[in-house]
């Protein structure tokens, strides 16, 4: 299994990402249908302009494995940087056979080296699966005081 740091100027890296997004969104953790042809034609570069982007990719040989993208956020109360874990994809033949830990493990060396304080991730109620991996990896549920509970992940869309 070969990691790497994805270069969307990099074609190859360019079509693993949206065919392992792709896989993951006809997913039943996804959405379960492909992502929009405007999406697909368009997630690379828009990528690619984003600072705040980190890729990580695994290969079997040539074939993609594994994806986990992550999104550089700013955590004021520690008045650092924080690397937001946003999509993890491992494909189905891939899996058990601990690609998933190697992938965060690489996130959280990355996370480390541009100063942040911590990775955040969502995960869906439903998927124990990710949830036990999760744990396995050090995540835990986000509270400031116990009292005020856990914090839970909203949404607002603003397009149609």
């Amino acid at each position: 299994m070969h990691l790497i740091e994805a270069d969307l100027t990099n074609p190859a890296h360019a079509h693993a990402v949206l065919f392992l997004l792709n896989s993951y969104a006809c997913s039943p953790e996804g959405c379960g249908k492909p992502l929009p042809e405007e999406v697909q034609n368009n997630l690379a570069g828009a990528l690619q302009k984003r600072a705040d982007v980190v890729i990580v990719l695994a290969f079997e040989n040539e074939e993609p494995a594994g994806l986990v993208i992550c999104i550089e956020g700013f955590s004021t109360f520690a008045c650092r940087p924080l690397l937001n874990v946003h999509d993890v994809f491992v494909a189905s033949e891939f899996r058990r056979q601990g690609l998933a830990r190697l992938l965060f493990e690489r996130v959280e060396t990355i996370a480390k080296r541009r100063g942040c304080c911590k990775l955040t991730l969502e995960v869906l109620e439903g998927n124990h699966r990710a949830q036990t991996a999760y744990t396995k990896f050090g995540f835990s549920a986000y509270e400031l005081d116990p009292q005020m509970g856990r914090a839970l992940f909203w949404e607002k869309k603003l397009d149609g």
